[in-house]
């Protein structure tokens, strides 16, 4: 029965590894993989520092794709040609092979779900920004405690995590922070965050240990590239200078050449105070002005679309997603797909690949319905 059972399972992660391969295209990487190779050798590669770091970091992403689909082909057919010359009574080995499909199985789940990841934008960097609710110091308390769980996920992610802006609280946490996460594909991740999380547990800044409710808005935009044209007239922009303030500590350069920067046709504000020069704070709020812009006119079409289509969108920052329950009992619950945990301490600590990947699943089959209909 086991070996029945065994060799299905195999064939089966066969199917899935051809149906991936139909969406990543191993032809397509590898031509991209020579095309980086060629980037990477011209003479003036290094002049765009930040540009050459892109080009490296997806390189590296092209590579350990190809690598993987690759590993996975050759797994699935040495399982085969164990199977076939191993006998039904040779247990030993039967439980083997087993170990072996469960861990070809855990690689093949990483690659399908960068399957889903085909959006005109999801292989760009990310602008991530936190904003506590209301609610004072537990809600900026709550806003640095995810803060804390998004670096922790994007370090185990190997993505590197720019600071951007910060507003700390007087007594604890953060008001607000934008971050830029730097990694292939960060925006395709994380796009899914967007929206409001709630948190349920004892404040740990009440004296009398009572059940607190705290609210923060999470934004997340792609970086945009210099050849996705996005006009910003002169005119249309306020720009100021002032001395980087705050409560100091880990977070705040005191240096008078931070800039803030309002679009006034929109009344959007972006400011950053996190470089030595006002020169570097003012490209850095401009890039993130531009991703502002491109969001808003994403927006407006989604908005048009669902018009359309007769239905209210839910996209915006009125939108609760997810809830995070630590008192009277532990659970992790995201709203939209269902999906649900206990474990919070790992969840706190960067573990949300699950939360992002039903995400991902969830998108998917609603897209497909709605183009079904």
């Amino acid at each position: 029965m086991m070996m029945v059972e065994l060799k299905g399972k195999v064939e089966e992660l066969r199917e899935r590894i051809e149906d991936v391969k139909k969406v990543l295209s191993p032809e397509k990487l590898e031509k991209e993989l020579k095309e980086l190779d060629q980037k990477m050798s011209e003479p003036n590669f290094w002049e765009d520092q930040d540009r050459a770091k892109q080009v490296i970091q997806r390189r590296k992403w092209v590579e350990e794709t190809l690598n993987k689909l690759r590993s996975l082909e050759r797994s699935v057919k040495d399982l085969e040609e164990l199977m076939e010359i191993t006998p039904e009574e040779d247990t030993e080995t039967w439980a083997m092979i087993d170990e072996e499909i469960k861990e070809v199985e855990k690689t093949l789940k990483e690659l399908e779900l960068k399957t889903y990841l085909s959006g005109e934008m999801d292989a760009k960097n990310a602008y991530l920004t936190i904003q506590a609710g209301a609610g004072g110091t537990e809600a900026c308390d709550w806003a640095d405690m995810l803060f804390r769980m998004y670096k922790r996920w994007a370090e185990k992610k190997g993505y590197e995590v720019e600071l951007i802006d910060i507003t700390p609280d007087d007594v604890a946490g953060i008001k607000s922070v934008t971050v830029l996460v730097k990694g292939p594909y960060a925006y395709g991740y994380l796009k899914g965050e967007q929206g409001v999380h709630r948190l349920v547990r004892i404040s740990p800044f009440d004296a009398n240990a009572r059940r607190h409710t705290s609210f923060a808005a999470v934004s997340v935009m792609p970086q945009i590239d210099e050849d996705i044209k996005i006009e910003i007239k002169p005119e249309d922009l306020k720009i100021e200078t002032f001395r980087a303030s705050g409560a100091g500590g880990q977070y705040v350069n005191k240096t008078d050449t931070a800039v803030r920067i309002t679009h006034i046709p929109t009344g959007i504000t972006v400011s950053c105070q996190q470089e030595r020069s006002q020169y570097q704070n003012k490209r850095k709020a401009l890039e993130l002005l531009k991703a502002k812009l491109y969001q808003l006119e994403m927006k407006k079409l989604e908005e048009k679309k669902k018009q359309y289509e007769g239905e209210k969108t839910d996209i915006g920052w009125g939108h609760q997603i997810r809830s995070y329950v630590f008192h009277p009992y532990k659970l992790i619950k995201d709203l939209r797909t269902g999906y649900e945990t206990g474990n919070v301490e790992a969840v706190m600590d960067g573990e949300i690949d699950e939360f992002i990947e039903s995400y991902l699943k969830w998108k998917a089959q609603k897209e497909k319905e709605s183009s079904n209909n």
